[in-house]
């Protein structure tokens, strides 16, 4: 029960504390800031799945990670409130840009 309880509110919670980037933060620093406690450093994937080179995040349109980004999925949070329509993009362009090393 602990595990389980714990595996639900750790994404929130990391979410939670790392607050909004600054607004000219780049893609990797957002990633870093937002994203690499689940996804992992490097987008190999940990508590959420991975989205480097030869996942399934290549293949989905950039719309499905904008709306997955925006609205949350499943344990992952939202986070509307956490970034601008730029940040969102330069997010976007940094894993892009990681999928095709």
């Amino acid at each position: 029960m602990r595990r389980a309880l714990a595996a639900v509110l750790l994404p929130l919670l990391v979410s939670c504390s790392v607050g909004r980037p600054p607004e000219d933060a780049t893609g990797a620093e957002i990633y870093s800031m937002l994203c690499a406690n689940c996804h992992g450093p490097d987008l190999e994937g940990g508590i959420g799945p991975p989205l480097g080179p030869g996942s399934n995040a290549v293949t989905r349109p950039d719309s499905f990670l904008e709306t997955t980004i925006i609205h949350g999925r499943g344990r992952m949070p939202s986070f509307s409130s956490s970034l601008s329509d730029q940040q969102l993009a330069s997010l976007i362009d940094h894993i892009r840009q990681v999928q095709e090393r």
